[in-house]
């Protein structure tokens, strides 16, 4: 049963051995000739203001959160498209539903304050 398995062992193993060399040979032959510039951080040409440790605030991760939650509705909604005619009224039915929950907690967000960036 575990036969099946050995050519993802082998794939996983060559990779390892791919990534590792061409880390070393860089390493070994490539040249490292660090200057000024070279070293300073780079944010889209801008010089960087502040410590790179600064917080943010919670507010950043919950839109990001709330990102995540509502693009997997799409990940639901493209194979629902594919197999529309074949599910008929019940998957119709199914999508409203599902469409009519995610409707009920972007209210919810909303209303709470959830989009404001004050």
């Amino acid at each position: 049963m575990l036969i099946g398995y050995i050519p993802i062992l082998i794939i996983l193993i060559v990779a390892v051995v791919f990534a590792i060399s061409n880390v070393g040979i860089s390493a070994l032959f490539g040249r490292n000739k660090p200057s000024q510039e070279k070293l300073s951080p780079y944010e889209c040409g801008v010089e960087p203001v502040g410590s790179s440790r600064e917080r943010f605030s919670i507010k950043f991760f919950l839109v990001a959160m709330m990102f995540v939650i509502f693009d997997i509705e799409v990940v639901f909604l493209y194979p629902w498209a594919v197999v529309f005619k074949s599910l008929k009224l019940f998957g119709l039915i199914e999508m409203a539903v599902f469409m009519a929950i995610l409707l009920i907690c972007y209210v919810y967000i909303w209303k709470r304050g959830g989009f404001e960036w004050d």
